[in-house]
């Protein structure tokens, strides 16, 4: 959560080597940028209720983006119940090291489409972005490994550095499988160094390497005040409908200030690195005149410290609503928890919430959803001191480490399962892409520093040696 010195980062290349692959670079951004058009016009979405013909069609986009960068072997695989990921290896020669490659094809729902500026699967190219759904998260990811390979691939072949990239397809959804996955191909997807390129930058012109995420834990609370709706005049007022009893209720979760009010919730220490207030609540779209929640820096608040909101009510909407007593309401309640929090611990304190405030006039019942672990990095390693020279060399700044508020759970599966390896979370989005939001975008000038970053990092693999068994 520091900004590290570029001079005390060693060089993967002199001065004239970077900016000469920068300048082969170049030529190959137009056609990135196309393909990333044509994975964008692909509405991925793995949520159950959507047609998944589209994510199998983005799976065969992306094996065929592997091929044709000149991967040995390409495949499209799956577990049972789960979406297609793509895998696609070179293997290493004999005491080389290798670097696996993740990213995910599949994208969030749009919302309405009438709320953005343009059609969310036709990218639109305005003032330096590219706008459409996963444009930024994470088809841009996939084509930087895709752009890294078609620069340097044949180089590291010729070094024996092995690559594998593992394109996964439900990670907006949750990584069901993900476990189950990477245990069935533990040998394919076996690597020295992981890089996760699903996270954020600092700002455009500041590259960021990712060093703590939050994790998450969540629930579906249900109120049920009667057996079924009845008339408002008639019944209303010796009972509560089951949507104020619900609201009542969600309000006990945070205090007047809007901090967290669940007891027992674990804080990490508060990050050294801070950001300007305006420039937060621009990208964040807060009108102005509105106070923010909570108390601390706001790196603390985003980063270090629990964030519960609600993210969806089952209710009759305001254009279908009569004059009758809502029988039961459902609201899904999401907690951000930060390093040194236990998932198991965090979902018990926020359960026992609920239940301690549920009103005796109806009936609460609290249903267990999704875990996901936070994640910590070690400050220093070197793979960390690999990234940092890379990310200096591409954008000729230092890289800052920061937290992220969002979750990436499968990183803890990650460890877990391979774990002799280091992992580095990288990114292609800035503070503007509006990544799950309307109008998403991505940075083309960014997106090809990003490029370059990669290409470096994977040709300076080679210092790493092969460390595993």
């Amino acid at each position: 959560m520091t900004t590290h010195d570029p001079s005390t980062a060693a060089p993967l290349a002199d001065p004239e080597e970077v900016e000469a692959l920068r300048a082969r670079l170049e030529p190959l951004m137009p056609a990135a940028i196309e393909d990333l058009k044509d994975l964008v016009r692909i509405p991925s979405i793995a949520f159950d209720g959507y047609d998944q013909e589209p994510v199998h069609r983005s799976a065969e986009a992306v094996a065929a983006l592997l091929r044709e960068a000149g991967m040995a072997e390409v495949g499209i695989e799956s577990v049972e119940g789960g979406s297609p990921a793509v895998i696609g290896r070179t293997p290493a020669a004999e005491g080389r090291p290798t670097v696996l490659l993740y990213a995910h094809h599949d994208v969030q729902p749009t919302g309405d489409p009438g709320d953005w500026t343009s059609a969310p699967f036709e990218p639109v190219e305005r003032d330096g972005r590219l706008y459409g759904r996963g444009a930024a998260d994470d088809k841009a990811g996939v084509m930087a490994h895709v752009t890294a390979l078609r620069l340097v691939g044949e180089e590291l072949a010729a070094d024996g550095i092995g690559v594998t990239v593992f394109v996964e397809g439900e990670e907006e959804a949750g990584s069901p499988t993900f476990r189950p996955f990477i245990e069935a191909h533990r040998e394919k997807l076996a690597a020295d160094l992981i890089i996760v390129a699903d996270s954020a930058n600092w700002a455009v012109g500041t590259p960021a390497l990712t060093t703590s995420l939050r994790g998450v834990v969540d629930v579906v609370v249900e109120v049920r005040a009667l057996d079924h709706a009845v008339h408002s005049g008639l019944f209303g007022g010796p009972v509560l409908d089951a949507l104020t009893q619900l609201s009542r209720l969600l309000a006990t979760l945070h205090d007047d200030a809007g901090e967290v009010a669940v007891e027992g919730l674990v804080r990490a220490p508060d990050p050294s690195v801070e950001m300007d207030e305006a420039d937060f609540r621009r990208d964040a779209g807060v009108s102005e005149g509105l106070e923010l929640s909570g108390s601390g820096s706001l790196t603390a608040r985003l980063w270090a410290r629990p964030a519960l909101s609600v993210i969806g009510i089952d209710a009759p909407t305001v254009r279908e609503a009569s004059n009758t007593l809502v029988p039961v309401s459902r609201a899904k309640v999401s907690l951000r928890i930060p390093p040194g929090e236990e998932p198991d611990s965090a979902m018990e304190a926020l359960v026992a919430h609920l239940e301690k405030h549920a009103p005796t006039t109806a009936q609460v019942t609290v249903h267990r959803g999704e875990r996901g672990r936070p994640y910590s990095a070690r400050q220093s390693s070197p793979a960390m001191d690999l990234a940092r020279s890379a990310f200096a060399d591409a954008w000729g700044t230092a890289a800052v480490d920061t937290g992220l508020g969002g979750s990436i759970p499968f990183i803890a599966d990650l460890l877990e399962v391979f774990p002799e390896a280091e992992v580095l979370v990288t990114g292609v989005e800035d503070p503007e892409s509006r990544a799950h939001g309307i109008d998403e975008s991505l940075h083309l000038a960014e997106f090809a520093k990003v490029c370059l970053a990669e290409a470096l990092l994977l040709r300076g693999a080679g210092r790493l040696g092969g460390q595993r068994a």
